[in-house]
């Protein structure tokens, strides 16, 4: 039985490249930003950082000393050759997300940093809604229009299913505005995150139905000055590679402070 895969990975080579002609990278801006301020907080140099991407030009810019991966399913990574590996901007297009954060934790020394930036299930919520209103009212059907994003509750167990300790998941909610919902659609290619889902439809989207969903958009969240917002949710997943010298969790029962009195606390037994 054939599995079809989420991400048609020629469809989204093909936007990439369309999109580097003229690129909306702003949001690549901010995951850079953020990745930079993040490792300010780490008390630990690394000298062989790796950033794998489908932007490699934009990121060997602001980091120039790292080695610039593909965003493959099949990561050109040696293994134990970095103390940190960057997933930029790419692993919510993971046909197997599990998976490549095994190869990027392979990659890393012990004691290495894995740090992810991605984009969460809050993401364009309002023109998912927009085009799925839209394509029920005209077709009478559904279609992926808007890629599926996982959930931060959800990432921190990935983490540890790919062996990596200490992992933590945290969110920087971002809302933007547009002049109008076509003009979110223009940026949306420009940033390369156009529809490449394996199931998409390949024909063109019908007239009526873009400007019916840009009529329920504007309607729907439509700001006081007449621009629609967006949201984009960006999620930021930082886990190392296993040391000995990293902390460990104590042995059950091994405790040799109760924590009612750490706390000046009165401790009230539970009934059995």
């Amino acid at each position: 039985m054939t599995q079809t895969l989420l991400t048609d990975r020629a469809a989204l080579t093909r936007n990439r490249l369309r999109a580097q002609r003229a690129p909306a990278l702003f949001l690549h801006e901010i995951a850079a930003d953020e990745v930079e301020d993040r490792l300010t907080l780490v008390n630990k140099s690394f000298t062989a950082p790796a950033v794998v991407t489908g932007f490699p030009h934009f990121w060997k810019s602001r980091l120039p000393e790292a080695r610039i991966v593909a965003d493959d399913e099949v990561l050109m990574l040696e293994p134990g050759a970095h103390d940190l590996v960057i997933l930029a901007l790419c692993l919510h297009w993971a046909n197997d997300p599990v998976g490549q954060l095994i190869q990027a934790r392979r990659a890393l020394r012990p004691d290495g940093l894995l740090l992810a930036a991605l984009f969460g299930g809050g993401t364009l919520h309002e023109l998912r809604s927009a085009l799925a209103q839209a394509e029920a009212e005209v077709s009478g059907g559904l279609s992926p229009r808007v890629l599926p994003m996982a959930e931060i509750r959800d990432l921190g167990a990935l983490m540890q299913r790919a062996g990596l300790t200490l992992p933590v998941a945290d969110t920087l909610p971002l809302r933007t505005s547009y002049a109008d919902p076509l003009a979110l659609m223009r940026d949306l290619r420009a940033m390369g995150e156009s529809n490449a889902m394996s199931a998409r439809h390949r024909a063109l989207t019908p007239r009526r139905m873009l400007y019916r969903a840009c009529d329920i958009y504007s309607q729907a969240f439509g700001m006081d000055d007449g621009r629609i917002p967006a949201t984009f949710e960006m999620i930021f997943l930082t886990g190392w590679a296993p040391d000995a010298s990293q902390p460990q969790p104590l042995r059950p029962g091994s405790a040799s402070a109760r924590l009612a009195d750490a706390l000046g606390a009165v401790e009230t037994p539970l009934k059995d």
